[in-house]
């Protein structure tokens, strides 16, 4: 379970990060980041390491590598807690970028594992969205 704290830290930066790019701040979001960035960092290795900051540090990370990088780190420690519900979400946003990147083969990989880990999540409109986009990627 993520601490109360760092969660509502999070959120609200997330939300201000949010706010910012609406209104092309760049000056504003770096800063944003970099405080969330500093979390993750400072909280690593520590009892309040949780896959949903680094999660939401690679939702925010706009070069796609750099972002797979952090999206594996909050996948593996999804893994160490068995979460289902960010092994989940972290894989489909993982397939999402490599499909956007030319990496089907990985991306279908990411998809077959969320669809394996998203069986124990109540999000139908979730689950659907992985379906399509496998089903989309396996076409092509």
């Amino acid at each position: 379970m993520i601490n109360t704290k760092i969660y509502k830290a999070i959120y609200i930066l997330a939300e201000e990060m949010l706010e910012a790019d609406r209104r092309h701040d760049q000056q504003a979001f770096d800063a944003l980041y970099a405080e969330l960035k500093a979390i993750c960092i400072d909280n690593e290795g520590t009892d309040k390491d949780h896959p949903e900051q680094w999660e939401t540090l690679a939702d925010f990370t706009v070069d796609i590598d750099e972002a797979l990088v952090i999206y594996d780190k909050a996948l593996a420690k999804a893994n160490a807690i068995d979460s289902k519900d960010h092994m989940s979400s972290i894989a489909f946003s993982m397939a999402v970028l490599q499909a956007e990147m030319g990496k089907k083969d990985a991306a279908i990989e990411n998809l077959r594992n969320a669809k394996d880990t998203v069986n124990t999540v109540e999000d139908k409109a979730f689950k659907v969205e992985i379906d399509e986009l496998l089903a989309k990627l396996l076409a092509e």
